[in-house]
């Protein structure tokens, strides 16, 4: 079972503008939160919606690339692997966090069809 995979891809908008954070040491953090929604039939044949928020991260050049070309609004595509964090806040509880470790991204956009295009970088 060596070869079982961490992938996922989710495709969303943008929140907020990315935050782009660089360290002393050179390297670039980019963060961003997107939206995914779900639609479902309820028993009474009424539609609901479900939407579900997901932290990602990418590091290096990538993380400049999303930088300068997403912003808040844009549907984007997202590669990545799914990657859980914990730590102890400043009171002493414990935390956990589950985001989504950017690999590659598109951004997606309309054209004058209706049709979705991706657009390449």
């Amino acid at each position: 079972m060596k070869d079982l995979i961490n992938q996922v891809q989710l495709v969303g908008h943008l929140g907020h503008d990315p935050e782009m954070i660089n360290f002393a040491s050179g390297s670039n953090l980019v963060k961003l939160r997107i939206a995914t929604n779900e639609s479902y039939k309820d028993k009474r044949g009424n539609y609901n919606d479900i939407t579900q928020w997901h932290t990602v991260s990418a590091w290096g050049k990538l993380a400049e690339r999303m930088a300068k070309s997403l912003a808040k609004g844009h549907r984007v595509l997202i590669s990545g692997r799914l990657e859980n964090r914990s730590w102890e806040d400043k009171d002493g509880n414990k935390r956990r966090m589950t985001q989504v470790k950017a690999r590659d991204f598109a951004l997606l956009t309309k054209n004058r069809q209706k049709e979705e295009e991706v657009l390449p970088f």
